[in-house]
C-alpha cells in the first residue's frame, strides 16, 4: 500500500466516493466549457439530459403563458385599432399580445436573413479553400 500524505489530495486513495481531491468546504472549479468533470457530476448526483433541459423549458413557458393570461384577463377594455382604413375593436391585453407576436416574428425574419447570408458565406469561403 503506498503512503497517503493527509494534506496533498492527489495523494488520496480512500474508497470514500465523496472525496473528489477537492479540499473540505471548496467547491471544484469547472473546466473551460463551465462543465464540471463528469466523474465529479456523477459523483455528485448531478445529471444533465436533453430531457431535463426540455422539461425546464416547457415549464418556464407554461408559467409564462399563465402570466399572459393574467395580463390579458386584467386588460379586457376594449380599444379601437386603425390600421390602413379598418377599425378594429378588440381588448387592450390582446391588441398587445398581437403586437408582441407581429415583433417576433419581424426579428425571426431578421435572424432567419442573417443566418442565411452567415451559411452563403461559410459556403462560399468553403469553396475558395478546397480549390486546388
Amino acid at each position: 500500500m503506498s503512503p497517503t500524505n493527509p494534506t496533498d489530495p492527489t495523494t488520496d486513495t480512500s474508497p470514500d466516493p465523496g472525496r473528489s481531491g477537492v479540499p473540505p468546504g471548496t467547491t471544484p472549479d469547472p473546466d473551460a466549457a463551465g462543465q464540471l468533470h463528469p466523474d465529479l457530476a456523477r459523483r455528485k448526483g448531478i445529471t444533465r439530459t436533453r430531457t431535463g433541459a426540455l422539461w425546464t423549458g416547457l415549464v418556464v413557458g407554461v408559467l409564462i403563458l399563465v402570466l399572459l393570461l393574467v395580463f390579458i384577463l386584467q386588460n379586457l377594455d376594449s380599444i379601437t385599432l386603425e390600421l390602413f382604413g379598418w377599425d378594429f375593436s378588440l381588448p387592450l391585453g390582446v391588441a398587445l399580445l398581437f403586437a408582441a407576436i407581429a415583433g417576433a416574428i419581424v426579428i425571426a425574419f431578421a435572424g432567419g436573413v442573417r443566418i442565411l447570408q452567415l451559411r452563403h458565406a461559410a459556403n462560399r469561403q468553403r469553396a475558395l479553400t478546397t480549390q486546388p
